[in-house]
């Protein structure tokens, strides 16, 4: 008998119907997540998870790089620093020295911020929307 797992329909459900701004927050959450596994792994020296979490990290940049709308001027440098994280998360998983992961966990823990800020204003925006219509 397939047994189905609640929390998976759950995440696709949470992941079908979030704003493009939540679905950004969501890759944030995931590749941090991944990071820190891989920390963990490599200091187990648990390797073949270590290179798991770490192509998972590097997938994840590379999503986040493919997503940027270059015609603004601040995606250029996102795109820089997404490639700083990504060439840095490869370069442990081929040194297997993560000692570099803190650093950009904290980078993606600073936009995560400010990512989150610009969803919680823009869903505050559009509330207020509506009643500005109204007057």
């Amino acid at each position: 008998m397939l047994m189905h797992n609640p929390y998976a329909k759950y995440q696709e459900q949470n992941t079908m119907t979030a704003s493009p701004g939540e679905l950004v927050l969501m890759l944030y959450d995931g590749c941090i997540k991944a990071l820190r596994r891989a920390g963990l792994f490599a200091d187990e020296k648990n390797f073949e998870e270590t290179n798991g979490e770490l192509i998972r990290a590097q997938s994840i940049l590379a999503e986040l790089q493919t997503t940027l709308d270059m015609r603004y001027e601040v995606s250029e440098g996102l795109f820089l620093l997404y490639d700083y994280m990504r060439s840095t998360a490869a370069e442990a998983n081929v040194t297997k020295d993560t000692s570099a992961l803190p650093e950009v966990i904290g980078l993606l823990m600073e936009l995560r911020e400010a990512w989150q800020q610009a969803v919680r204003e823009n869903r505050r925006t559009t509330l207020m929307e509506p009643e500005a219509e109204a007057q």
